[in-house]
């Protein structure tokens, strides 16, 4: 399967990303259950995801994922290992996903998440499309990051 990226045309007719996005993800576990959000605003609004967001100029991809968190849940983390790297292939988002402790706060809605909760694996699995839901499995069961690509929906090959 192709994906045809969203794609800029330059003077010699070569297709280049109109512009690459860097998102910032945090895996928050508490026992066998993950921090995860329902999306309150577009692209994803009503979309079971992980807490992150786009990382901002002048932040470390740690303080972008630990900042999206703080934002979407309320929570304060430590962020701990990188997990994953996954590419939409489609948009052009690189995302990094970090595995995170918690460390203060209770998850609660906020202007960005319509809902949190803390899901099991089968739960997870149950509510996100397959290119979400691997996220967190790759950062409870994998010993070193993954690197996979997407369309928005599947894995792709």
């Amino acid at each position: 399967m192709t994906i045809e990226p969203v794609v800029a045309v330059g003077k010699e007719g070569r297709r280049y990303p109109e512009r690459p996005i860097v998102g910032v993800l945090a895996v928050v576990m508490r026992g066998d259950r993950a921090l995860v959000v329902r999306r309150a605003n577009p692209p994803m609004s009503g979309r079971w995801g992980f807490p992150g967001g786009v990382l901002e100029l002048g932040e470390t991809v740690a303080q972008g994922a630990m900042r999206e968190l703080f934002e979407e849940t309320g929570v304060t983390v430590e962020p701990g290992q990188l997990t994953g790297v996954y590419k939409n292939m489609r948009l052009g988002v690189v995302s990094l996903v970090f595995r995170c402790r918690p460390v203060s706060g209770a998850a609660q809605p906020t202007t960005e998440a319509s809902e949190v909760a803390w899901l099991d694996r089968a739960q997870v699995t149950g509510r996100m499309a397959e290119a979400f839901a691997i996220r967190l499995l790759d950062a409870v069961d994998a010993d070193e990051p993954r690197i996979r690509i997407h369309d928005g929906q599947h894995l792709l090959s």
